[in-house]
């Protein structure tokens, strides 16, 4: 089993990182609605790529944040793809492996 990944630690790290997007994502809501200093897209679906993309989505929904841009939604969507084709091709490797 040395050549499997440690679990715990995975999901710690994928935790916090969704814990980051979603705490990024509600600052800017709050900047924008203060007009004061906004995060750059470019961080929030930075965040989204790299691997936050849940907490991105969740956060969005519930404080109601880029929800109305398109352009947006339609980035961070083709982030999340990549994700879960990735995470699909990996358990067809891992199935197909044995």
């Amino acid at each position: 089993m040395p050549d499997e990944l440690p679990l715990l630690p995975l999901l710690a790290a994928a935790l916090t990182l969704n814990l980051v997007t979603a705490a990024a994502y509600a600052w800017d809501k709050r900047a924008a609605r203060r007009q004061r200093r906004r995060v750059p897209e470019r961080v929030l679906l930075g965040l989204g790529g790299l691997g936050g993309w849940p907490g991105a989505w969740l956060t969005m929904l519930l404080v109601r944040h880029k929800t109305q841009k398109l352009s947006f939604k339609l980035k961070l969507g083709a982030l999340t793809l990549l994700w879960v084709a990735g995470a699909g091709a990996l358990a067809w490797h891992g199935l197909a492996a044995g």
